[in-house]
């Protein structure tokens, strides 16, 4: 892959009428699959979220953005974690940011779900990830956000759920349908975790800027001191806040052969002021997953 081709680090630009926030990247058959959310404030001045995708070969040149779900402020599906493969399909797992009332942030009513497809495009309806266990009520599970979900490093076959509640929680499954709730840790929004080595490396979204915690147990965290914020400085559309980042390790695919950082930025005011406008898709790509490059 041609790094030295790139001549922004933003993939998507936002607007006034539209906001690109929360990236997940998944590579197969030498095809990026870009999903995000899509916002959309109507002319009417009513705000809807869609789960969207778009698809390159280069991460210059895109197809046209595919929304993925209905147009539904009671669901609002948003927010996609990851990509895994299991039984034989591909798995993506997503919130409900439901803010049926006109609410600014998703409701008491936010939960999670998992699509499935065969090709990456086409995707099942979605089912509820019930990661409190089978006997909790959906009503009774609490506001939960921003799911992730990784196959266990000493463990072949199980998955854990990383999710946004009283921290960053944690369920595990073995087959994605039956979950047992596992604890919680302090942490940020949008998690994201990948295997290194012996241990999670876990990014997270504190106030602005990603930051990361490490563990060889998902119990034990050890928090790293730096920020990563890249060229927010120097770049009008995300000095309101840089966040929601979402590691791609592709240092081992001869096509690409780098790690790649996607994230979201909102600017140039404050992420609080234009919560649903002028948020844009950006880039950054590393050989060791702490040292960030960036088009500056």
């Amino acid at each position: 892959m041609d790094f030295t081709a790139f001549t922004s680090p933003l993939l998507l630009r936002g607007d006034a009428h539209t906001a690109y926030r929360d990236p997940a990247a998944y590579f197969h058959a030498g095809v990026f699959y870009l999903y995000f959310t899509l916002v959309e404030t109507e002319p009417d001045g009513t705000v809807y979220l869609y789960l969207a995708m778009t698809t390159s070969t280069d991460l210059i040149r895109f197809t046209p953005v595919r929304k993925l779900s209905p147009r539904d402020r009671t669901l609002n599906l948003s927010s996609p974690g990851n990509v895994i493969r299991f039984g034989g399909r591909f798995c993506l797992c997503c919130q409900s940011y439901c803010r049926e009332n006109g609410e600014k942030y998703g409701n008491a009513n936010c939960r999670l779900w998992l699509l499935r497809s065969d090709d990456l495009v086409h995707w099942d309806a979605p089912e509820l990830l019930r990661v409190k266990g089978d006997a909790v009520p959906r009503e009774e599970m609490g506001r939960m956000i921003d799911p992730y979900l990784l196959e266990d490093k000493d463990e072949p076959g199980k998955y854990w759920c990383f999710y946004k509640q009283n921290g960053v929680s944690l369920s595990s499954s073995r087959d994605l349908e039956h979950w047992e709730y596992a604890g919680h840790t302090d942490c940020g929004e949008n998690v994201c975790v990948e295997v290194v080595g012996s241990e999670y490396w876990l990014w997270h979204s504190p106030p602005n800027g990603i930051g990361l915690m490490r563990s060889s147990d998902l119990i034990h965290w050890e928090r790293d001191e730096t920020l990563i914020t890249l060229g927010q400085r120097d770049w009008p559309w995300a000095q309101g806040r840089l966040t929601a980042g979402a590691v791609l390790d592709l240092r081992r695919e001869p096509a690409v052969g780098k790690a790649l950082l996607f994230f979201h930025g909102t600017g140039p005011k404050d992420e609080r002021t234009v919560f649903d406008q002028y948020a844009g898709i950006g880039f950054a790509w590393s050989d060791d997953l702490t040292h960030w490059e960036y088009i500056r």
